[in-house]
């Protein structure tokens, strides 16, 4: 059986990642086994937990693995993920989860394509979004025609995130938040894209204030001819995950799960004035995870083609920073760094 290490136990590991793996655990054990999982954080040490195995280094977690029957989670902050999936790679792990974005910017993304070619890495970049039964709804009608023609698409993300943004240096802008779920449902509802616009505005309180964590914006303009709209407002007093597509005949909009309290989603169709409501069990991360680890299973890479998306929404993101002056500083980094487990 395909035993598990979780790198980084930061709220990414240790809040989303660890309970995920343990309904996953619960609803597939054909795929995971009775192995305990193994966690790795030199800097944060959970408590006992029922299978849970913890390490204070990769080291001290590839002695007690086979690295070649492990997937490796990876959950830390972007800026550092290069470095953790190349000492992973140097230990002889090849199937990798990591965590939304996939890199920071372009330049670390080259990187971990290099490593992805030279290690015969197979990575899957996490995106539950893309296996959201609303999200599969949406296709239907996109695709179907029984609405006409979609016109333009709008997605709102925003929640409060004063705590984490004022003590923890995980994300060095708001693109890298929530907009990389926003620009990857894009892409698959309408296909490639350019950006054309974007904005984005520091978080303040008080005399406080830390760059580029207030909000974020990004406008994009597919090939099909779909303009699309994508905002995050991180000072938001509520949590929102909301997407409005305009068709010829028609609106719909959908409201995503905001958090792990709940697991359902809801769609609401508006056509000539008489709206359909339906409500959608959707835990997609867990089902995320189920599918990536028996897309491992498989013979060859079962995950290049959702590589190769992730690094267009990297694209994507890294021209949206640039366009408004937030490109990822080397000095930025290097105050990352320090939290290289953490998240």
């Amino acid at each position: 059986m395909v035993r598990t290490l979780v790198v980084g136990l930061g709220r990414a590991g240790a809040e989303l990642h660890l309970p995920v793996l343990a309904r996953a655990r619960t609803g597939a054990r054909q795929l995971f086994g009775d192995e305990p999982v193994v966690a790795c954080d030199p800097r944060r040490v959970l408590g006992d937990r029922p299978g849970l195995v913890t390490a204070t280094s990769l080291a001290q977690a590839a002695s007690v693995l086979d690295a070649e029957e492990t997937v490796a989670h990876v959950c830390t902050p972007p800026a550092v993920r290069t470095q953790v999936i190349g000492e992973l790679a140097e230990r002889g792990f090849r199937n990798l989860i990591v965590d939304k974005p996939l890199a920071a910017d372009t330049d670390d993304l080259a990187r971990i394509i290099r490593l992805r070619r030279k290690r015969g890495l197979r990575i899957a970049v996490v995106e539950p979004w893309l296996t959201s039964s609303l999200t599969a709804r949406l296709t239907e009608l996109v695709r179907g025609g029984t609405l006409g023609d979609p016109r333009s698409i709008a997605i709102v993300q925003n929640k409060p995130r004063f705590r984490r943004s004022l003590s923890r240096p995980g994300h060095q802008t708001a693109f890298d938040v929530e907009l990389p779920h926003g620009v990857g449902l894009a892409l698959r509802l309408a296909g490639n894209a350019r950006v054309t616009h974007a904005a984005g505005s520091d978080l303040v309180v008080g005399d406080v204030v830390v760059p580029r964590m207030g909000g974020a914006r990004v406008g994009l303009r597919h090939n099909s001819g779909v303009r699309t709209e994508i905002s995050s407002d991180l000072t938001s007093p509520v949590r929102e995950r909301r997407i409005t597509i305009k068709f010829d005949q028609a609106t719909v909009v959908g409201h995503y799960a905001v958090s792990a309290d709940d697991d359902h989603s809801q769609l609401t169709v508006t056509r000539n004035g008489h709206g359909e409501h339906e409500v959608l069990r959707d835990d997609s991360l867990t089902e995320w995870v189920i599918r990536a680890y028996q897309l491992f299973r498989g013979v060859g890479d079962q995950h290049a083609r959702g590589f190769a998306f992730a690094t267009d929404v990297v694209q994507l993101l890294s021209v949206a920073k640039n366009i408004c002056a937030e490109p990822v500083v080397p000095a930025a980094r290097a105050e990352t760094a320090v939290a290289v487990h953490a998240r």
